[in-house]
């Protein structure tokens, strides 16, 4: 088992996530593809594998124990924004029993997306290339790590939000005055902190509904 691969076992364990040997290799194998498909289309900042590790991997996958609070048993998440596929990839990955979408605007990122869904045989993961905007559907659940304001995550999605569903946005510090600027008729049921394996930063996960 490489160095790399420990890490990341540890780090799951460490966030309570119940991985097996083959979703943690799947996770290895999307660090790998995120470095080679980097070089060339510039999906992330972050290139270092270390970081690669932290912010991303385990970033992502600190989402995961908390969909069990409002995805049971199953159900659909709609990623917004998603680039370089974080977080939908890894919560497809460790949530194989969710139909999971991710979308983003910019074709390269959609095509690394849907490539990288083939590659490590994500049958419950879907790429689309779309402004989010123009989409149909609905989902349970829609999530966004770096996609825009609270405000805009809101008003660009909730005509696909199923009754009952909730939006998970995944920020850094609480941003107060995001929260204050949000639609009148959503609110922040709960502010969750996360603490992420080796990422010594603030992270905090949102839990947004529609009131009433």
């Amino acid at each position: 088992m490489s160095d790399f691969q420990t890490e990341l076992t540890k780090g799951l364990e460490t966030l309570g996530v119940t991985a097996d040997s083959a979703q943690v290799e799947k996770l290895v194998r999307f660090a790998g593809l995120l470095e080679r498909w980097n070089k060339v289309y510039n999906l992330t900042a972050i290139r270092c594998r270390d970081e690669i590790l932290t912010h991303h991997l385990l970033d992502s996958a600190a989402l995961v124990p908390h969909t069990a609070d409002f995805l049971p048993q199953g159900g659909t998440v709609l990623d917004v924004g998603s680039g370089g596929g974080l977080p939908s990839i890894p919560l497809a990955v460790l949530r194989p029993d969710v139909k999971v979408t991710a979308v983003d605007a910019v074709s390269k990122k959609t095509a690394f997306l849907t490539q990288a869904g083939i590659e490590l045989g994500l049958r419950n993961f879907t790429a689309r290339h779309s402004r989010v905007e123009k989409l149909s559907g609905g989902y349970d659940v829609m999530t966004s790590r770096a996609f825009a304001s609270l405000s805009d995550f809101i008003s660009l999605t909730r005509h696909l939000m199923k009754p009952g569903g909730v939006w998970l946005a995944m920020k850094g510090v609480i941003p107060e005055d995001e929260i204050k600027a949000l639609p009148d008729d959503t609110e922040v049921a709960e502010i969750r902190p996360l603490q992420v394996p080796g990422l010594p930063e603030q992270r905090h996960l949102l839990v947004i509904r529609l009131k009433g």
